[in-house]
């Protein structure tokens, strides 16, 4: 079920075709896929319009009801990404258990797949800009040769983290390794939960 090639290719291949598009803002996948690698997409486009959502608030000039409105839209794609990893778990998860798997004694991995898979992604983002950096053509002198060497490490660094994505799926299918589903359970976006949105609701 689990291919890291097809994971980093469908990511990369995404991250081109997204930025590519005459409007790269459009809304995403819908949610609640049922095939594998679309999951692994919706979870990828909250990354991508979280990167670029991100930048709005860099841009100078920014306005404070700017910057406020951004906040609250990073605050809320931040949920649904990390909403998003816990589903590729989930269905792993389903994937596994009519085969016994993972197996309750088998060594514990501290980080999930569907985490591994949300670092691929930001890392599809950085190595796609990065790359871009690399080729400007109106680059300072060193702007390219700096970028390459930073374009470098990202690959090796994604290349690593795929390599442990495969051995943890793959000791998992073999009953030596389990992992579990982490939730994030975030506080900010909870209004019964954040004390900033409660306690001025109370006064």
């Amino acid at each position: 079920m689990l291919s890291t090639d097809a994971i980093v290719n469908l990511q990369d291949q995404l991250t081109r075709a997204w930025h590519q598009a005459s409007e790269p803002a459009a809304p995403g996948y819908a949610e609640h896929q049922e095939n594998w690698l679309d999951q692994v997409a919706c979870q990828h486009r909250a990354n991508f319009e979280l990167w670029h959502i991100e930048d709005e608030a860099r841009a100078p000039g920014a306005s404070d009801a700017e910057l406020a409105g951004v906040k609250r839209r990073v605050d809320k794609t931040n949920q649904r990404r990390n909403d998003l990893a816990e589903a590729l778990d989930r269905a792993l998860l389903a994937w596994l258990e009519p085969q016994g798997l993972p197996k309750p004694d088998a060594t514990l991995h501290s980080e999930s797949p569907g985490l591994i898979i949300d670092r691929l992604s930001i890392l599809a983002l950085k190595i796609y800009h990065t790359r871009e950096e690399a080729e400007r053509i109106d680059a300072p002198p060193g702007h390219a040769e700096r970028n390459r060497s930073r374009l470098a490490i990202l690959e090796e660094q994604r290349a690593d983290l795929a390599g442990c994505l495969n051995a943890l799926w793959q000791e998992t299918l073999a009953g030596t390794r389990r992992f579990k589903l982490y939730r994030q359970l975030k506080m900010y976006n909870d209004p019964s939960l954040n004390p900033a949105i409660y306690l001025k609701h109370n006064k």
